[in-house]
């Protein structure tokens, strides 16, 4: 007799009788790998769209922006040191190097609205007349902004300085003033003030937001300061954050620093506005995180039902083949090769099943990232399943198939030639 060749996994002969004996019970061999081929198409599925969805969220956040608290200025509620409620507040640069002196932040981009919030103000080239929201701001703006620089250069250091009339133009507002030609070098009239282009950007995010930006206009906060009498003042401020701060610190004393220096009630809601942009991206990505920890208990769940499944067919392969097996040890087939027979039917069942349930999952998902990508303003954002989640999943069913055979090849290799050959 060869040297245990029956005895190797990787036997030629151990995996032709493994084949047939699959073979001859296909409806049974279905039903069982019906039970992975599902777990992990549903693992293969939740975990793509649940990363879409993350994508999906990260791409309205571009930037710096999950690292963003936004303040203005508003009318108190609350009387405080002798002045009534209703009192309009108003921001000043000074306030902008109070809040960029606290710890932790990175960077303090202010914004001037010329017009009142999201309402467009009428800029003039030449004949053509376009609504656009014009704003004064800093060069630090990109580094908030998500955009894309089609012409030109974004404003700089020396524009701000030197208070310069030259403006970064929206792309809609570009066409509608200057067709397809780049408006690089052109002029544009706002309220009696002519500004030299020196730039066109596109947003690069979806929906309302990226409409925002395509209308409109971004000049000097110095320059439009001066030529609009808006001395020093500006409408709302976005305050960045480092990667280490603690955006509720930050906030609370962004806050509590601005209400000082404008006399504000410290319990006024009003007064001194914020929005925690930082810690609302916080919370969702977390929940992201324990969406993808729930999706993971599910499929295994699932995984180790399908593997118990397989388990129960082999336990009943095996009291059906007891005579067989009986001959088998009889004409003297190790335990082992026994053994390496069943775990070696479990293999293949598992693996097949769950390949084909991963192949099948990525092509789904390959399809919804071909439709998504048509619908910019859909949740889901190029729907995917990474390396690591195959190989992971290819990890849980090759220990599932080898857990689902453990008893029913324990019980095989344990059978007594004489017993199996007397079992009807």
């Amino acid at each position: 007799m060869p040297r245990n060749r029956s005895a190797r996994l990787l036997d030629l002969d151990t995996w032709e009788e493994v084949w047939s004996t699959l073979r001859r019970n296909k409806l049974r061999v279905f039903l069982t790998a019906w039970g992975v081929f599902w777990g992990t198409l549903m693992l293969t599925l939740l975990l793509g769209f649940g990363t879409g969805l993350q994508n999906g969220v990260n791409r309205d956040f571009m930037g710096l922006a999950h690292y963003i608290i936004f303040i203005n200025a508003d009318k108190t509620l609350l009387a405080y040191e002798g002045q009534g409620p209703g009192r309009q507040i108003k921001l000043f640069n000074e306030d902008i190097d109070a809040v960029r002196s606290i710890h932790g932040v990175q960077l303090v981009a202010p914004r001037l609205n010329l017009g009142n919030w999201g309402d467009g103000q009428n800029v003039t080239a030449g004949a053509k007349t376009a609504h656009a929201m014009v704003g004064g701001t800093t060069p630090d703006y990109p580094l908030l902004e998500p955009l894309e620089l089609l012409y030109g250069r974004h404003l700089d250091t020396w524009d701000q300085t030197d208070e310069r009339k030259v403006a970064v133009i929206g792309q809609k507002v570009a066409h509608i003033l200057y067709g397809e030609e780049s408006p690089v070098g052109r002029y544009l009239s706002f309220r009696g003030v002519f500004f030299r282009i020196v730039g066109e950007v596109r947003s690069l995010r979806t929906g309302q937001r990226a409409d925002r930006t395509d209308n409109s206009i971004f000049v000097p906060l110095s320059t439009a300061q001066r030529a609009f009498n808006q001395h020093r003042m500006v409408t709302w401020v976005a305050v960045a954050l480092a990667p280490d701060a603690s955006p509720a610190d930050v906030q609370k004393e962004s806050v509590t620093r601005l209400r000082k220096r404008h006399h504000v009630h410290p319990d006024d809601p009003q007064g001194i506005r914020s929005f925690n942009l930082a810690a609302e991206y916080r919370r969702i990505t977390g929940l992201f995180s324990g969406i993808r920890l729930f999706v993971w208990f599910v499929s295994i769940a699932t995984l180790l039902a399908g593997a118990l499944g397989v388990g129960n067919i082999l336990l009943i392969t095996v009291k059906e083949r007891m005579q067989e097996l009986g001959i088998r040890k009889a004409l003297g087939a190790t335990p082992s090769s026994i053994l390496n027979m069943v775990i070696a039917e479990s293999l293949v069942v598992t693996l097949l099943a769950g390949y084909a349930g991963v192949v099948f999952g990525v092509g789904l998902l390959e399809m919804a990232s071909r439709v998504t990508s048509k619908m910019p303003q859909a949740p889901l954002s190029a729907p995917e399943v990474d390396l690591e989640v195959v190989l992971g999943a290819a990890a849980i069913l090759l220990l599932s198939g080898l857990l689902a055979a453990l008893i029913p090849a324990s019980y095989a290799a344990r059978i007594h030639p004489i017993e199996a050959l007397r079992a009807e």
